[in-house]
């Protein structure tokens, strides 16, 4: 230097020179912090609550998400037809899908006679779901006017026809006249239950081969298979045994099968 002095180390601090680092960090720590005022949580309050709401009323009250298509599955032929589940679910189907009443709609597909089972659900945004499982035919029962009433097998009709449906059991009452003299004890509708729960019990390669289950008593039911052989049943009772014990009598030759006592069946013919 022109003085003959050498320069020094700058000052530890002052203008025009940069601060330490814990100069740097005292500054940080004593940022100040963003907080809500109570106003400020209040406003906020009331706008989640305004948002909630409008969402409330889009889904519940508008017609935004209204009901627009009823798809039914279940309903594949012309004896049980999705126009026919649609027309019985009716009004229900209007308005807003979140306000339907599943239940309401379940009770009255099933209220469908050939109906055995609905599921309803929300399909979003705007199919109600309908599911139906149709009864199946477990006899006919063939009346006095000649018309064939299906029945399942839980016994419940649901369908007459001038003609039973193929491959089910005709059930027949041909009463004797010891049938006859006992009507008051035993009525004809509890000998028609009895022979559609053996009608029902049936293996299906025995149902198939059953054209008619002729009741005589309630004691005496008949089965008549296709080829000309006949089965005695005797009563409904013990239906099931009755029938393990038939698929075993068969494999043996014969027209004529007994099962009326389970315990000791016999063939003929």
């Amino acid at each position: 230097m022109a003085d003959g002095r050498l320069a020094g180390p700058p000052p530890a601090s002052g203008r025009g020179y940069p601060k330490d680092e814990d100069e740097f960090g005292d500054e940080e720590e004593s940022a100040p912090r963003l907080r809500l005022s109570r106003r400020g949580i209040a406003v906020l309050g009331v706008l989640g609550a305004a948002v909630l709401g409008t969402l409330a009323w889009v889904v519940f009250f508008s017609s935004v998400l209204d009901v627009r298509d009823v798809a039914v599955q279940g309903a594949t032929d012309d004896k049980l037809t999705s126009d026919q589940v649609r027309a019985a679910v009716g009004g229900l189907a209007d308005g807003p899908l979140a306000r339907v009443d599943l239940d309401g709609v379940r009770q009255r597909v099933e209220a469908i006679p050939r109906v055995a089972k609905a599921e309803v659900w929300r399909g979003w945004p705007h199919t109600l779901q309908v599911k139906v499982v149709q009864r199946t035919a477990a006899a006919a029962v063939k009346g006095d006017d000649g018309q064939f009433t299906q029945v399942d097998a839980g016994g419940v009709s649901f369908a007459t026809e001038a003609a039973p449906p193929q491959g089910v059991p005709v059930v027949e009452l041909r009463l004797s006249q010891s049938a006859k003299d006992v009507d008051g004890v035993i009525s004809r509708g509890q000998l028609v239950q009895g022979a559609v729960a053996v009608a029902a019990g049936l293996p299906p390669e025995i149902a198939k081969r059953a054209g008619s289950v002729l009741v005589h008593s309630y004691d005496d039911i008949e089965l008549q298979l296709s080829g000309g052989a006949t089965v005695r049943w005797g009563s409904p009772e013990q239906t099931d045994r009755k029938a393990r014990v038939l698929l075993a009598l068969m494999k043996q030759k014969g027209t004529s099968f007994d099962v009326t006592a389970p315990e000791a069946p016999a063939v003929s013919g």
